[in-house]
């Protein structure tokens, strides 16, 4: 096997694991372990495109010192506490080794687990854009788009999906 080819592959191994983490982390409510993933640079934003207005909404777009703020705020605002479940599949995955970065899809499924009765009930559904960065041994996510097929998510879900 040819080592350019092997070496593509790890990368591609490893861009899957950080994504699956990274859902680990949300799912944990672990934002440092999160934040851990991210480089300095992130964007991070959630969109959707709407037919009713014929318009793309924006409902989140942060860069990283955003995301920590959003962070530090979350106990102190009136939310729904119900835990979310995030399930992920990786689609694709393609290396640039000569920008040292790579791109992945990854189909999104996000449950909500009622804290009153445990009901279990879909909550989003969309897709991750990610690029991430590859810095020596290390792997950063530099960017996550989160385009969302679902429009409506209800009041006090201030967590990122």
């Amino acid at each position: 096997m040819d080592t350019e080819i092997k070496a593509s592959r790890d990368v591609q191994e490893e861009v899957r694991e950080l994504i699956y983490r990274s859902c680990l982390y949300l799912d944990n409510q672990d934002f440092a372990g999160w934040l851990g993933l991210c480089a300095p640079d992130l964007r991070y934003t959630i969109t959707a495109y709407s037919p009713e207005i014929r318009k793309e909404m924006v409902w989140l777009d942060h860069d990283r010192e955003g995301m920590e703020s959003l962070f530090d705020m979350l106990p102190k605002h009136n939310s729904d506490h119900s835990p979310l479940t995030r399930h992920a599949s990786v689609y694709l995955v393609e290396h640039d080794g000569s920008a040292n970065e790579a791109s992945a899809v990854t189909s999104l499924v996000v449950y909500k687990t009622q804290l009153d009765g445990g009901a279990t009930e879909l909550f989003a559904v969309g897709k991750y854009f990610d690029t991430v960065r590859l810095e020596g041994e290390t792997l950063l996510l530099t960017s996550r788009s989160v385009r969302l097929d679902t429009r409506e998510l209800g009041i006090g879900s201030h967590l990122p999906l």
